[in-house]
């Protein structure tokens, strides 16, 4: 079984679509997120737009896979595309 590719959040406080987007990769069995907190952040903020090209939180990697936001992350997962990509396989 291949390890699971790191998954990175870059999210906000009192974001209800960031909880939402916590939520599903909880229980597809993501145990290793890792949280960037926007808020007070001007400089990582600015890192997330120049990599994304959005300014809206969250923005969801898996690996090096840019997701997108919160309703990305579940069209992915209905499509079924989701536990592939945590499970590794970013074709």
């Amino acid at each position: 079984m291949s390890k699971q590719p790191q998954v990175r959040i870059y999210t906000s406080s009192y974001c209800p679509y960031c909880v939402r987007a916590e939520q599903l990769l909880q229980a597809r069995g993501v145990t290793d997120l890792r949280r960037f907190n926007v808020d007070n952040d001007p400089a990582l903020r600015a890192e997330m737009m120049q990599i994304t090209g959005r300014r809206t939180v969250p923005q969801i990697f898996i690996g090096d896979y840019h997701v997108g936001g919160c309703d990305d992350l579940h069209a992915l997962d209905a499509a079924g595309s989701l536990m592939p990509l945590l499970n590794g396989n970013q074709d």
